[in-house]
């Protein structure tokens, strides 16, 4: 009875994975909460309100456009953050219970209360500033 040989041809093919793709896959993971944690960010802010009054927000609370929330991309939930509308110089203290904006390069948006402390209503969008206040 003759038996066969493996020739390196004949051997199935095991593709070894490159060393660091769990690491790169790992910072991938970490790289935009790691982002979140930008204290200070300026860009365009909108505001939303009477229309989405008591419909669940991201974070399982649902929306009052009384309160003085706002929606982030990325900032975990319950953030304190100072917005400060760079035009007037007015700012509020809101916190984060939501997520959003998901229109153009936005940066927050904030809930109607929020927006007529800083002034903007009528305009509905505001250059502003976003600065994440400690515990």
């Amino acid at each position: 009875m003759a038996t066969r040989t493996q020739s390196a041809g004949d051997r199935p093919s095991r593709r070894k994975r490159p060393r660091g793709l769990l690491a790169l896959a790992v910072l991938a993971l970490t790289l935009p909460f790691g982002a979140a944690r930008a204290s200070v960010q300026e860009g365009i802010v909108s505001w939303y309100g009477e229309r989405f009054q008591d419909r669940p927000t991201a974070s399982g609370e649902l929306f009052d456009f009384s309160d003085l929330t706002m929606a982030h991309p990325s900032l975990p939930f319950g953030t304190k953050v100072r917005v400060t509308n760079l035009r007037n110089g007015r700012s509020v203290v809101v916190r984060v219970n939501d997520r959003g904006p998901f229109v153009g390069s936005r940066i927050a948006d904030l809930s109607q209360a929020a927006a007529a402390s800083l002034g903007m209503l009528s305009r509905g969008l505001a250059r502003a500033r976003i600065e994440v206040l400690g515990d």
